[in-house]
């Protein structure tokens, strides 16, 4: 099996930032009241500005999905790498803009590449990694010699306050007493963002400039201990099942926002950092996948600074030391963008000038849905 390289990475990210004195005003105020959730979420996640892809005036779409992951693609496009030499294409994203056909499809289309290997990966933070570790295999394994993988999330769509207007209308009363929707959907819509990546991998490095060797790829799914926290198109029953929109009807589905993106906060506080820190940590460790101390840049992808000291205490509980003046975030600045968010901190550090020959980078990539994690270790070289 041969060694993979990460060639070129790019992201996208549409429109002008929006600042947190901003962000209401784009997504629109639910209900009569301005969200009492909102300040106090923001100061807890520590997201200053986020890019939606949305009119800020009109409040309608500006870019499809689909658009957003081809923007990216297209930008990996330079006088050394041409993405139409790709033999692959694989496109993560937790929310594609149809239920079929599948997000990469239309990706695809959005670009004229020629005809190539298509896949698409499904899940919610994770489905950026999963599509990226296919285009690894397929190089590593010889199927190919260039493949493209993408992470993107277009999830403002969806948070804009019309889209819960049928559910205030049914629910007159109960919101005149509480006059807010319920805290497990009002929570997301100030935690996450638009925006794509996009990474190109070769079996062999750049002649010009740094590459980053994969080294490893290590991945996890809890389901079989953890109930779903994080889900949309469907709600969860007082046993903690899923109900899935195919068994409400129509009208249902506007006036529960059924396919609103919900979070149980309890659940996510309680399991998040033990589920996908401490116990893959220790496993990783177990076998010797690495060694801390030789670790030059960890890339977490957490949510929300809330979870920051918590995951470097249970890193620490799992004999994984690696100090924070050696970790690298951008989520301040570019927002919780779901499944694009690893491959827009990778393209922010890899294209900055700090990276240096021999250093070793881990990227930790958590998901909630129902608890699944994933660890990459990069090389310089």
């Amino acid at each position: 099996m041969r060694e993979v390289y990460i060639n070129k990475i790019a992201s996208f990210l549409p429109n002008s930032e929006v600042n947190n004195e901003n962000i209401e005003n784009v997504l629109g105020q639910i209900g009569d009241k301005p969200s009492r959730a909102k300040r106090i979420i923001l100061r807890s996640n520590k997201i200053r500005t986020r890019f939606y892809a949305i009119d800020p005036i009109t409040r309608k779409p500006t870019h499809t999905n689909a658009q957003l992951t081809a923007n990216a693609i297209k930008k990996l496009n330079n006088d050394s790498f041409n993405i139409d030499d790709a033999e692959v294409l694989a496109c993560g994203t937790t929310l594609p803009d149809q239920l079929m056909p599948n997000h990469a499809l239309m990706v695809h289309g959005e670009l004229g590449l020629k005809p190539l290997e298509v896949i698409s990966t499904a899940g919610i933070c994770l489905s950026g990694l999963t599509a990226l570790k296919y285009a690894y295999m397929s190089v590593k394994s010889g199927e190919s010699e260039i493949a493209i993988a993408t992470g993107s999330e277009n999830v403002s769509s969806t948070m804009r306050a019309e889209n819960f207007t049928p559910e205030i209308q049914s629910r007159v009363k109960e919101l005149e007493k509480n006059g807010e929707i319920a805290f497990e959907k009002d929570f997301l819509r100030w935690m996450l963002s638009d925006g794509a990546g996009a990474i190109a991998l070769g079996s062999k490095p750049n002649d010009d400039g740094i590459s980053l060797r994969i080294d490893k790829i290590f991945s996890l799914s809890y389901a079989n201990e953890l109930d779903t926290c994080m889900y949309a198109g469907g709600d969860k029953r007082e046993d903690g099942s899923l109900k899935g929109y195919r068994e409400y009807v129509p009208q249902e589905w506007l006036d529960k926002s059924i396919f609103s993106i919900k979070q149980d906060v309890k659940l996510l506080n309680k399991n998040i950092v033990e589920y996908t820190v401490a116990k893959p940590l220790r496993e990783m460790l177990a076998k010797k996948m690495f060694n801390p101390d030789e670790i030059t840049w960890f890339l977490p992808h957490y949510s929300s600074n809330y979870f920051k000291d918590e995951v470097y205490e249970k890193m620490k509980s799992a004999k994984c030391d690696i100090p924070q003046e050696r970790w690298f975030t951008n989520l301040s600045t570019k927002g919780n963008t779901g499944s694009a968010s690893i491959y827009i901190m990778l393209d922010e550090l890899f294209n900055s000038g700090r990276l240096n020959r021999g250093e070793k980078l881990l990227c930790y990539i958590p998901e909630s849905g129902r608890f699944s994690t994933a660890f990459m270790l990069l090389e310089v070289v």
